[in-house]
């Protein structure tokens, strides 16, 4: 595949423009691809939802080529920053190239996350890789546009058994595009088995959360191996049951895995079924409501795992998150025998970790327990963070003993 030569000037020349403000934010010169309304000065009248345009600084400076959308509350995503750089199907092909590359330098070969946005330099598309499978996420009206030439890199690059669409997330509505999910390939089984640390998982693309499975936990799993060992555990919020399944295997006593959706239960048995296990047990329950009422009945695990959804996507509701991550966490420690273990998550990027620590810590004063730090984490490497995108940075996996 070949980009057409065109020259630099030329390119600039024939493209409608972005004019940004004289002042405006430090983190657009130093790399971030959103650009909000307030930072744009002019945008070409011609320009519609979906167009590249030049990007430049109020003296003409090059930014970079993004595509646009008038209506959104971020009008312009920087997609290169390289002058004459052409966006066009091969670009997308060479951006999801690299992203695979990546990933096998790290050896996230199977399952992973293949493209990660912004951390890819492909802004709002997320592609997750489940063996010969791959579901797809074009959460802009930039980046739906260029969906085919998506598909068409994919299928060069892989030759996959099979493509889906996973777009009814309601963000796209605010960028006015429709929520959507099928097939983008011919149709498959979109109950897909995997493998994850020599455990087997069913993977369901078309109905589970999010593109079907979490994989940005994939290595967190791996650490509780040690201290679950002979233990009693109790997992909170347990989904398909991917956590309590490792803890069963790795040798915990018995565990008990508790979640609202009793689709996500059955899927968690079958899990367990999957891998013969005989100690793990089930439960669709409402895990906020029993960890208060086991609290107060003085119930005690040696282990106790929490992996609660996020609590906001919005800055207007971050207390909101934080007094209900400080409550799952209070709860939680109370029911963690002395000198067990609280497993502890967050999903939601607008708490950052150094708010996540400090919650957590405020929780064990109200409990009055003291606590040992024994890991923390992050995401797994094929989400990879950038310290000038917030949004990267967005999991935060805390082991602690609770004395």
């Amino acid at each position: 595949m070949r980009i057409s030569v065109i020259s630099a000037k030329n390119y600039l020349c024939a493209m409608r423009k972005v004019v940004l403000k004289r002042k405006i934010s430090p983190r657009v010169v130093n790399g971030h691809p959103w650009i909000f309304a307030n930072e744009i000065d002019l945008m070409d009248d011609e320009l519609e939802a979906g167009d590249t345009a030049l990007v430049e600084t109020h003296d003409g400076q090059f930014v970079g080529y993004g595509y646009v959308n008038p209506i959104s509350r971020i009008p312009v995503r920087i997609l290169s920053r390289k002058k004459g750089e052409t966006i066009d199907n091969q670009f997308f092909y060479n951006r999801i190239s690299d992203a695979w590359k990546y990933r096998q330098q790290l050896g996230y070969t199977e399952n992973c996350r293949l493209v990660f946005g912004e951390a890819d330099f492909l802004p709002q598309l997320i592609i997750d890789k489940f063996n010969d499978y791959f579901v797809v996420q074009t959460l802009s009206f930039g980046m739906d546009k260029w969906k085919e030439a998506i598909v068409a890199a994919l299928e060069q690059l892989f030759a996959p058994k099979g493509i889906y669409e996973r777009n009814d997330v309601p963000v796209r509505e605010l960028e006015g595009l429709e929520q959507k999910k099928g097939f983008l390939s011919q149709p498959f089984s979109t109950r897909i088995p995997i493998v994850e640390n020599g455990l087997h998982f069913m993977v369901d693309v078309e109905h589970g959360q999010k593109t079907g499975y979490f994989l940005d936990q994939q290595d967190n799993r791996r650490a509780i191996q040690h201290i679950v060992k002979g233990a009693d555990v109790l997992g909170a919020f347990c989904y398909t049951g991917t956590f309590e399944i490792h803890a069963a295997a790795y040798g915990a006593k018995q565990v008990l895995g508790l979640d609202i959706s009793e689709k996500a239960v059955e899927q968690a048995r079958e899990n367990a079924s999957l891998n013969q296990l005989r100690n793990i047990e089930f439960k669709a329950v409402n895990a906020f409501d029993a960890l208060k009422e086991w609290s107060k009945e003085g119930k005690k695990w040696d282990v106790v795992m929490l992996d609660p959804p996020s609590f906001t996507k919005t800055r207007e509701n971050i207390q909101k998150a934080i007094s209900g991550y400080k409550e799952i966490n209070l709860r939680g420690m109370k029911l963690v025998r002395p000198g067990g273990f609280l497993v502890t998550s967050s999903c939601t990027n607008l708490v950052q970790p150094d708010v996540f620590y400090q919650t957590i810590e405020l929780a064990a004063k109200d409990a009055r327990r003291t606590l040992r730090q024994v890991a923390y984490q992050a995401q797994s490497p094929d989400h990879p963070t950038m310290r000038q995108l917030e949004n990267t940075n967005y999991l935060k996996f805390l082991i602690v003993q609770v004395l």
